[in-house]
């Protein structure tokens, strides 16, 4: 069905003559890395398009569903489910951008093909000639993205390794038991593709793990780690990386200015970023722990903007 409706969307809307820049942003990091927050930093400049609530349900069909579908209004907003403080309306930039991938996922050619159309039709939809991505999967696949669109920055945030390791921890476990009480909670998830925490979570980096158990708090700081070790690998390659650290982020106003010029954005915006600090209360492997330390001053040293 999707396939048939992304058919549909092309014929319709899609012409030859069409010119857009490829000059966009993805923001893709390890999930409760502080993507969202700098997604909604970056979609407040009004320079860009992205995916929002009002997509739903035909990500692949933008602008025949706007066409088709009752003028909304975007009401008020509220706090995501995933009861962080975040709150958003239907017309909030959202990462909804995975429902592509899962449907294109079996030809890679295909994919790489269909996505540089995809992104045509968000921003014809939107008039805007940027795209912005919020997508936490497309950490799985970097260099592809870079592959496609080598003009793109792509964004890569990183937090305090327990910070953000508790945070993973606590969202899988929080997920876990919703889903578990609640089917439509986890299809909702399924078919979006949010499969970073909850029932349906896939490990990114599988191979010979030392806690291979997502029940074990030490499974996602072993996760924290080999992520951010093959970012720190792959940044060296690819020049339009740029590792973001969120409490840089959020206690010096140097790296949203910095940040702001990178991307273009011509105009005043200012954002509240917030750090949060919470105790850990679980117990961990000291070892692993001094590793991600390790790891996190090499990437704060690499850091952008600082």
């Amino acid at each position: 069905m999707r396939e048939i409706m992304f058919d549909v969307e092309q014929s319709i809307f899609l012409k030859k003559d069409d010119n857009f820049d490829d000059d966009h942003v993805f923001v893709a990091g390890l999930a409760r890395s502080g993507t969202t927050i700098l997604l909604n930093a970056i979609y407040q400049s009004n320079q860009f398009a992205s995916l929002t609530y009002d997509d739903m349900p035909f990500i692949l069909a933008p602008n025949f569903w706007a066409k088709i579908s009752p003028r909304k209004s975007h009401g008020n907003l509220k706090e995501r489910a995933h009861g962080d403080s975040i709150r958003v309306s239907t017309n909030s930039p959202e990462a909804f951008e995975e429902v592509f991938w899962k449907t294109f996922v079996d030809d890679l050619k295909t994919s790489e093909e269909f996505f540089i159309k995809f992104i045509s039709l968000i921003l014809k939809k939107n008039n805007k000639t940027r795209y912005l991505s919020k997508n936490n999967q497309n950490i799985r696949r970097l260099g592809l993205i870079s592959e496609i669109f080598p003009r793109s920055k792509i964004l890569i945030p990183f937090r305090d390794p327990l910070q953000q390791t508790l945070s993973l921890f606590s969202q899988h476990m929080k997920f876990v038991k919703e889903q578990n009480e609640d089917t439509f909670v986890r299809d909702y998830m399924k078919w979006i593709g949010h499969s970073e925490f909850g029932l349906d979570y896939r490990i990114i980096n599988p191979s010979n793990l030392l806690y291979p158990n997502e029940k074990e708090f030490n499974h996602w700081l072993e996760q924290w780690y080999l992520t951010y070790k093959s970012v720190l690998e792959l940044s060296v390659k690819y020049e339009e990386f740029y590792l973001i650290g969120y409490e840089s982020l959020c206690g010096n106003p140097k790296v949203w200015i910095n940040v702001k010029d990178l991307l273009g954005i011509n105009q005043e915006t200012k954002y509240l970023f917030k750090e949060t600090k919470k105790v850990i209360g679980q117990t961990f492997d000291n070892n692993l722990s001094d590793k991600c330390y390790r790891l996190y001053e090499s990437l704060v040293s690499k850091s952008f903007g600082i």
